[in-house]
């Protein structure tokens, strides 16, 4: 096992563009690190540089406090599970498992044990003499992740491992490499652009950006205080609402009405004249369910709903508005950046099981302003983050 740390990590391809750019990240000894971001965002390239699949422009990369920029792949020492498995279709589970242990000549008692105590670990043991192709998706991906266990590698590197099995079955896998990894102990760094993943898997979670690291945090930080417009975009599903308002004298102007931030979530808006608030889903509920413990602590205001989605434990309303053409445009794109469809002029609710909300009514929504975030539209900073943790919330160039 062993600490990677990166220094000013850039990558620049033949037209000089960055697809990685000005990255530092410590990821300690033992953690899991989640890179997360849509296509394109540089997080896979980032981990094909600390593998040595790709060469590094400049900046140092260091494993277990060694530089290796120079090093080939087979040097550093790293296990690598990729997303189309990579697993030699001729061979049994037993022979593509010991696959690594075969090149380095070990001695056949040593491959034995430790091809067992793999397929062991990973509920593999009846599979041992099938060829790949006789198992399921989920079982050639443990395969992958056998043949990784072997190595004693210094670190796992997981490159979108879940992203070829269904729903459920990725689910079920997810489960599967968290309790591997707090076993093993070792240092794991998983490329996702599925930010549930991101949000269940590690302890700590990088969001890229266009090849810039926007911010690292614990999972909670990230959707409680993210630090820009991009992040609180990404994380979460449904995504944050964002509602355009106008900075008037001690209270914002919003399509809603008028809205009063808390002491607790004041802030100087001297020089803005337009925020974007941001509030989840589960920041709103049905006016006619709120506690009266806790119904001065936001605010209540009537909306049109338009859908309904009622998923039985919990349901969501869709709730269209009219926004500022800029704001508009703005969320627009932001909205492309992040493969999304949410982030439109809507506000996405989350209901309690027990509203009786109806489609295509008119009913009073409350909004506990205790958890809203205020945003400069300009630069995308979140005004009101309260988080000491490591963040960049610079625009890419």
């Amino acid at each position: 096992m062993a600490a990677i740390t990166m220094k000013n990590i850039v990558k620049k391809y033949g037209d000089g563009f960055p697809a990685v750019n000005d990255i530092s990240l410590d990821i300690a000894d033992g953690e899991f690190m989640i890179l997360v971001g849509p296509s394109g965002c540089g997080k896979s390239t980032l981990l094909r540089m600390i593998v040595g699949l790709e060469d590094i422009t400049s900046g140092e990369m260091l494993i277990g406090g060694d530089r290796v920029n120079e090093k080939a792949p087979r040097d550093r020492n790293l296990a690598m599970v990729f997303q189309n498995y990579a697993l030699y279709p001729h061979l049994t589970v037993f022979e593509n498992i010991a696959f690594p242990l075969r090149l380095h000549k070990a001695p056949d008692t040593e491959v034995k044990e430790r091809v067992n105590q793999a397929a062991e670990l990973l509920e593999l043991t009846e599979h041992l003499d099938r060829k790949p192709a006789n198992l399921s998706g989920g079982q050639r991906q443990r395969v992958a992740m056998g043949r990784a266990i072997v190595r004693e590698a210094q670190a796992f590197l997981f490159d979108e491992p879940l992203s070829n099995l269904d729903a459920k079955l990725r689910g079920q896998m997810r489960t599967e490499i968290s309790r591997l990894q707090k076993q093993l102990g070792i240092t794991t760094v998983y490329v996702t652009h599925d930010q549930v993943e991101a949000m269940t898997l590690g302890d700590r979670v990088a969001v890229l950006r266009k090849g810039i690291l926007q911010q690292v945090a614990s999972p909670r930080t990230l959707y409680q205080e993210p630090v820009n417009l991009f992040v609180a975009g990404f994380i979460g599903s449904p995504p944050m609402n964002f509602i355009p308002a106008t900075v008037g004298d001690g209270e914002l102007s919003t399509p809603f009405g008028p809205m009063h931030l808390p002491e607790s979530r004041s802030v100087d808006l001297s020089e803005h004249e337009v925020v974007l608030i941001g509030a989840r889903p589960e920041s709103f509920e049905d006016a006619a369910v709120v506690s009266d413990t806790i119904r001065d602590h936001g605010v209540t205001f009537d909306v049109h709903v338009d859908v309904i989605e009622w998923l039985g434990n919990e349901q969501y309303a869709y709730v269209p508005y009219e926004a500022p053409e800029d704001i508009r445009v703005q969320l627009a794109e932001l909205e492309r950046e992040l493969d999304s469809e949410a982030l439109r002029t809507q506000l996405v609710v989350s209901l309690d099981a027990t509203s009786r909300m109806a489609e295509g009514s008119n009913a009073p929504l409350w909004l506990d302003l205790r958890k809203v975030h205020i945003f400069d539209p300009s630069t995308g900073a979140n005004l009101t983050a309260q988080t000491d943790e490591p963040a960049d919330v610079s625009e890419p160039a």
